[in-house]
This record gives C-alpha cells, sequence and structure tokens, in this order.
C-alpha cells in the first residue's frame, strides 16, 4: 500500500520529527534500579534509529519525592537518576533516535508506604482504588511544586531529553486539580473552571520559563475523565485552548482515569474507540493533535492521521519493536500486534513487576536475549503448535537453527483457535497471522496431523527435542459427567446449546465462554465453582471490566457448593451454607473446570536414549490457560539453552 502520513516529516519547535507516530509513555517497572539500568536503556535504543517512531516518550519520571508513583521510578531531583538519564539520551541519540521525558506527579495516586511521604492532592479526597486518604496541598506546597516542575524541565533539557511531555491525564495530580471531583478548595486554586485551570497553566508556564522558547512542550491532556462529576465535554474543548495560547507545543490526548470503570485499553476496547475527543480538539486548536487509545495497527494509524497530526502507539513497540519498519518495508503480515490484553504490560506495571509483553518477551530482556545467530547450528524439533511450541520454533530459528514443528491438528495456534471464537478476543487472529507469517518466512518446516512418535523423532537425531503439547480439559469426577459438554465443543462449533446454560467453572474459561454465549444468542447463564470468586485468575487490569460486562449481560454466579451429579435435564447440588440439595435445571451444562497437562509418556524415551529434551507451556504446568508463562518459556529455551536439563547423547 502508498502510505499517505505515516512518514511525513513533523516540525515541532527546533525538532524535526521524522514520521507521524510517538512511541507514548509506558513505566517499565525497572526505572531507578541501578542493576537494571542496562535493561532499560536497552529497551529504548532498540526502538530508536532510522525506522523507530518519531518521538519516545519516558515512563514518568518524578518532579518531587511525594510524587513518585513506586519504588521503581527515576526522579529528576536524585542526582544519581540524572546520570542514569544522560547515559539514556546519549545511547538513544547515538541509535539515531529522540525521547522525551514525561514530567510526572502522581498526586493522590502516590503510596505512601513506596514512599515513605504521605500522598497530596488539591483537596483531601481518597481514591476508591487507594486505602489512603491525600493531604491538602497549602499554598507554599504549590509554589514549591510549581519550582518542582520548572527544575525537572532545566534537568530534562541539561541530560538531553529532546522535549518534555507534562503528565496532565489519566488522574495524576495535574488532572486532579482540573477536575471538579477531586478539587474542592475555595482559595485560589480551586471552585470555579477558571481557578481549577491555574496550576495546570502554571506548570505549563513554569516550565515554559525553565526551558526557554527553543524547546519542545507536549501537554498530555485528559480528553475524557471517566469518572462521575468530572471534567465536562465543553470544559476539556475550553481548556485545550488555554494549554495552546499558554505556549504548549502539541497536545497529547489520554482518555480515562485509573479508578475509572469504563475499560479505555483493554482488548473489549474497538480499535481508536475514544478517538473522537481528540478530533474534536483538533478542531479548536491549531497546534498538532495527538490520538491515542487502542491503534495497534499502522494502516488504521495512516488513516486517522488524515484529521489528526500525530498517533501514540505504546504499547505496539511493545509487541514489535520494529512495527514501523516492517511498515516502511510493505511487510504488514511480519507485524507482531498488539492484542491488547495487558497480562504482562499494566498487569505487571500495577503489581509492582517489571514490564513485558505477552507476544513478545524479549520486551524489556533485550539486553540479555540478543538476536545473534548461534555459532553452532541445532535441529530442533518443536512438538506442539500452541503458542508456546510457536515461539519456541520461531525463536530458534530466528537464531539460525534448522526447526521441525509437529502439530496433531489441521492447523496452528492450539488454545489460542479457541480464544479467538470470543468476540473480544479477536485480536488473538493477529497473532496466529503473525506466527504462520514468521515460521514460513524462517524456514521452518512444519508437519500438521502428525502426531509423531519416538522413532519419528529420532529419526531426525535431534540436538533438542520441545514438548509443547499443551492441555486437555480437565474431566472433574462427578456422577453423569457423560451428560456435560466439555467447553472446546462450544467454542469450536461442534455442540449447540439451548438457552438455559449452567457452567461449571467460573475461571477465565467460564469467563469467556460466557462472552461467546452472550454473543451468539439469548442465553441463561449460570456460572458455577466449588468455591473462590468469579473471574479468579484473570488479570488485574482486564478483570473487573470482564465481569462487570458479565453482569450488565444477566450471567449470574453461585459458589460454596457441592456438585452430586448431572443428569440430562441440569445438575443436582448440595448449598455449602445450607446443606441443601438442590436441582438446577439446564438446556446445557458444560465444562469449564481447569486443565490437565498432556504429557505423552511415550516421549520419555527420548531422554533414555539421551536427547536433551525440554516441556514447556502447559505440558509442563497445567491451570488456568497462560499464554504469557507458555510463550515466555518458549523464547527462554532458545535464548537461554543453558535453562534446559541437560542431557548427553
Amino acid at each position: 500500500m502508498k502510505w499517505k502520513s505515516l512518514f511525513e516529516p513533523i516540525k515541532i519547535r527546533e525538532l524535526t520529527l521524522p514520521n507521524r507516530v510517538m512511541m507514548g509513555s509506558m513505566h517499565l517497572g525497572i526505572e531507578g534500579v541501578p542493576e537494571k539500568e542496562e535493561a532499560m536503556i536497552s529497551f529504548y535504543t532498540e526502538r530508536a534509529g532510522e525506522y523507530g517512531p518519531g518521538l519516545m516518550v519516558t515512563g514518568g519520571i518524578s518532579v518531587s519525592p511525594e510524587g513518585d508513583g513506586g519504588h521503581h521510578f527515576l526522579g529528576f531531583y536524585r542526582e544519581k537518576d540524572l546520570t542514569t538519564m544522560k547515559r539514556l539520551t546519549t545511547r538513544v541519540h547515538q541509535a539515531g533516535g529522540r525521547i522525551a521525558a514525561q514530567l510526572f506527579h502522581a498526586g493522590r495516586y502516590a503510596y505512601s508506604e513506596l514512599t515513605g511521604i504521605p500522598a497530596v492532592a488539591p483537596s483531601p479526597i481518597r481514591s476508591p482504588i487507594h486505602r489512603e486518604t491525600p493531604t491538602e496541598l497549602t499554598e507554599l506546597d504549590i509554589l514549591n511544586l510549581l519550582e518542582s516542575y520548572a527544575e525537572a524541565g532545566r534537568k530534562a533539557k541539561e541530560v538531553g531529553f529532546d522535549a518534555v511531555e507534562i503528565m496532565g491525564s489519566e488522574g495524576y495530580l495535574i488532572n486532579q486539580f482540573m477536575s471538579p471531583a477531586t478539587n474542592k478548595r475555595t482559595d485560589y486554586w480551586g471552585g470555579s473552571f477558571e481557578k481549577r485551570t491555574r496550576f495546570p497553566l502554571a506548570v505549563l508556564n513554569a516550565v515554559r520559563k525553565a526551558v526557554g522558547d527553543d524547546y519542545p512542550i507536549i501537554y498530555r491532556l485528559s480528553g475524557m475523565d471517566l469518572v462521575p462529576n468530572s471534567t465536562t465535554h465543553e470544559e476539556t474543548l475550553a481548556f485545550a485552548k488555554l494549554v495552546e495560547e499558554n505556549d504548549a507545543d502539541v497536545l497529547n490526548i489520554g482518555i480515562g482515569w485509573h479508578e475509572s470503570t469504563t475499560p479505555t485499553i483493554s482488548m473489549m476496547v474497538p480499535r481508536a474507540g475514544f478517538i473522537q475527543i481528540a478530533l474534536d480538539i483538533k478542531e479548536k486548536v491549531s497546534i498538532p493533535v495527538i490520538g491515542s487509545n487502542r491503534i495497534n495497527d499502522p494502516v488504521l494509524a495512516d488513516d486517522l492521521l488524515q484529521q489528526l497530526d500525530m498517533v501514540s502507539m505504546a504499547r505496539p513497540f511493545l509487541a514489535d519493536p520494529n512495527l514501523l519498519h516492517k511498515s516502511q518495508a510493505q511487510s504488514l503480515d511480519q507485524i507482531n500486534t498488539c492484542i491488547a490484553c495487558n497480562q504482562a504490560c499494566l498487569d505487571h506495571a500495577f503489581e509492582g513487576k517489571a514490564v513485558s509483553c505477552l507476544v513478545n518477551p524479549r520486551a524489556g530482556r533485550e539486553y540479555k536475549w540478543v538476536y545473534k545467530k548461534a555459532s553452532e547450528r541445532k535441529k530442533v524439533l518443536v512438538v506442539g503448535g500452541g503458542v508456546a511450541g510457536l515461539e519456541s520454533a520461531r525463536a530458534h530459528a530466528e537464531l539460525g537453527h534448522s526447526v521441525v514443528l509437529y502439530e496433531a491438528s489441521d492447523s496452528i495456534g492450539g488454545q489460542f483457535n479457541l480464544a479467538r471464537q470470543i468476540p473480544i478476543k479477536k485480536e488473538f487472529d493477529e497473532t496466529v497471522r503473525y506466527y504462520t507469517t514468521e515460521l514460513k518466512r524462517l524456514g521452518v518446516s512444519i508437519s500438521l496431523n502428525h502426531k509423531p512418535s519416538t522413532e519419528d523423532l529420532l529419526n531426525h537425531s535431534p540436538d533438542l527435542v520441545v514438548i509443547a503439547t499443551g492441555v486437555v480439559p480437565r474431566k472433574p469426577i462427578i456422577p453423569g459427567v457423560e451428560f456435560a459438554i466439555p467447553y472446546p465443543d462450544v467454542l469450536s462449533g461442534r455442540a449447540t446449546v439451548g438457552k438455559k446454560v449452567i457452567i461449571i467453572g467460573a475461571g477465565g474459561i467460564g469467563c469467556d465462554l460466557s462472552h461467546y454465549l452472550i454473543e451468539r444468542g439469548d442465553h441463561e447463564i449460570l456460572m458455577l465453582r466449588r468455591n473462590g470468586r468469579m473471574g479468579e485468575g484473570l488479570g488485574k487490569t482486564t478483570k473487573w471490566a470482564m465481569l462487570q460486562d458479565l453482569k450488565k449481560h444477566g450471567v449470574k454466579f453461585r459458589t460454596n457448593l457441592h456438585y452430586e451429579e448431572i443428569t440430562e435435564e441440569g445438575l443436582v447440588i448440595t448449598d455449602g451454607e445450607t446443606n441443601n440439595k438442590e436441582f438446577l435445571k439446564a438446556d446445557a451444562v458444560i465444562l469449564a473446570a481447569g486443565q490437565e497437562s498432556n504429557l505423552p509418556q511415550e516421549y520419555d524415551r527420548l531422554t533414555e536414549k539421551g536427547i536433551q529434551v525440554a516441556v514447556i507451556g502447559g505440558a509442563r504446568l497445567a491451570g488456568e490457560l497462560d499464554a504469557k508463562r507458555a510463550i515466555y518459556e518458549g523464547a527462554k529455551i532458545a535464548f537461554e539453552p543453558q535453562s534446559i536439563p541437560t542431557t548427553q547423547r
């Protein structure tokens, strides 16, 4: 295809960007950790260069100690962190890239148990997702903060950042001043719309004065707060105009607060689902406007650039550092597309872990998982074409090894082929497409409809056999279980169900099944589990939205029970509280009660013959389906062969 605008340069003050894509701010969970400095720098330098994003923005860098988001944050007030930042900008520039620092203050989102300092905010109003009520900022505190922002801007310029982004979105401190929901002040800094804009504009003016007229300032503006009684649409448009008038160079439009009950960046959200607010703001201002949220496709990005000046693609660069390089080369089918699962990125960030990517576990590990052809070319056989096996085959082939992949069914993808049937998980199509393309490009030999025997494998004289045979549904011991339908039969279309449905199992698979059935008809769904909560095992940042959607569609849930018998007409249970037996009538009872490893014992003979064997993914450890671990293990044994138990041939 012919790109219309994606690779057009854009000039912001004295800074020229070679394309219209910004890699938006992402906290990596390794900032400020001395032993992880090289990991952080390598992450950015791999994404810099001739075909990298026009501009990269760091994760938030705190302007003052109480504004830290946690332990793993850089701070402009720490000299050792300034040294790290200087190394970062130097390496990015050597790689040919451009990088901006995000000036950050968490406000009431800060955790005093991590910072050792009470959280502060415009008013002492606790966030619903925090335990702590923040301390109200005094007039002197506010003036000191303005100086902290100015000093952070000065230092950002001094250590070599090409621009700064003022974080005024996502419910952090500046956004808290803007919102009537969190700013209840009656002094100069709060009350009317005009007064609520004073602190954000004062920050902008302080930073502009500190960095000078030649230095680019991006303002991250909240297009929609998505919290009750907050900034109105009309106020947002008026504020955007004020930000322009106060000398910002670019508006980057953010969506939603962390406490919002509206999903904004999960796969439940359509691609570019919130772009209209950026378009509305674009009509009101003359400076460049950046659209963001769920833009993971360069073709979509190019289309949006017919109305906007730039697009922000953050997590897509976790999934594929070479996204734009592949786009420039017209190799779109080789792009490892972000599926917005949140499992290794946002879930990790909110759990205080290092950020990576489910579909690209090299993210954050670039410094040690280096693409370098192996000195010794090995013969690698992979048994199983689910995502664990696919990643192992891809990674080994990328490192120069000869790879043969066996898959017992007629297509690769494994459990992803079932997940793709779930309406909110259509993005999984992209992952299967990526592996299909990559294995062909890398010359991996794929043998479908073939479950190899031990003799088949030995005939290849392999150096390594990877067992990635996945899982099979667990069949619980319940009288009459033969009357129940295994979940794969429903998701594959082999079985149909009536209106009244009972699902045994209320974890991730049970929730997916419910979404699948809701999309396909009018069903009365009851999810059951012996004990525990609905949706256990789902990710922190997506669980609440999925359960909220199921409840909205009338899905019911019961726990604390015992299964007595499944019949053709339904299910007999014993209630754990009353000890009474109940008959639950149903047109279908579906089993979604976990997994068991599918590890053929016949392959034990391989180790007896001295063949090195690696067991990965569900074959190694069953439970809830865990694509993140499966893909990670597939990559790890390629990049870290020393991690495989050694056997001698």
